[in-house]
């Protein structure tokens, strides 16, 4: 792994996280439109173009995999990375830009009571049938309909609680299920989406993204289901 820019400081008090996979097309934008609401913290994962140097020269620290490990252990690095750099919020950001960033606004707002410590955003609908299912299951546990958006504000106390963001198998669901869980308090903002121009997509739309959304949902499901029956 390649050390990031130690020209910056992250222990401003808001880190926005963004996971890129070959984001050259677009991080550009995104890292400019994050840079009036935080600390723009990009993790490339294990990326083949330009998508580092490119967030780097618009302002961005950066944290290079040196191959890909996917989107929940990219933002699993990113997070305790910005733990470790004195974050007291991190914020999880698409790097596809599909998201416009004023809702860093919102997100922040939310997050400026001290008691919330998981904000959620809501899109207002699904590109895939297994985001649509897997909400149909949190919206009927949590009242939360829309668990799998990319962008969410936590709490940093929330993740040192729970020792990490996510083991890989979650598609970034994982440190937002357990604060669910465990009853704390949490905001729902709408998240408003753009199509992207080249179409492109870190998952895709047909079986295999579904495949990963509906085995994330399987182990959220048996993890709810061990918690109310415990084995003896």
């Amino acid at each position: 792994m390649r050390s990031p820019n130690t020209s910056k400081n992250l222990s401003r008090r808001s880190v926005v996280l963004i996971p890129a996979l070959n984001e050259a097309s677009t991080i550009t934008s995104v890292v400019q439109g994050v840079l009036p609401y935080g600390t723009p913290l990009v993790v490339s994962d294990g990326s083949s173009d330009d998508t580092a140097e490119l967030a780097r020269a618009a302002g961005a620290e950066v944290v290079e995999l040196p191959k890909n490990r996917g989107y929940e252990r990219a933002l699993d690095v990113g997070f305790s990375h910005a733990v470790d750099h004195g974050a007291s919020e991190v914020i999880t950001f698409d790097a596809d830009g599909q998201f416009d960033s004023e809702i860093l606004g919102v997100v922040k707002a939310a997050m400026s009571d001290p008691d919330v410590r998981l904000v959620i955003g809501i899109r207002p609908e699904f590109a895939r049938f297994g985001e649509w299912l897997f909400g149909m299951y949190t919206q009927m546990r949590f009242g939360v309909s829309d668990i799998l958006c990319g962008a969410k504000g936590y709490s940093v106390s929330l993740q040192k609680e729970y020792g990490r963001f996510g083991s890989g198998s979650s598609v970034g669901t994982e440190l937002a299920l357990y604060g669910l869980r465990r009853n704390v308090r949490f905001v729902k903002v709408p998240a408003p989406v753009r199509s992207r121009f080249d179409s492109a997509s870190r998952f895709g739309f047909g079986w295999r993204a579904n495949k990963q959304i509906l085995h994330a949902l399987w182990h959220a499901v048996y993890d709810d289901l061990a918690a109310l029956w415990p084995r003896k």
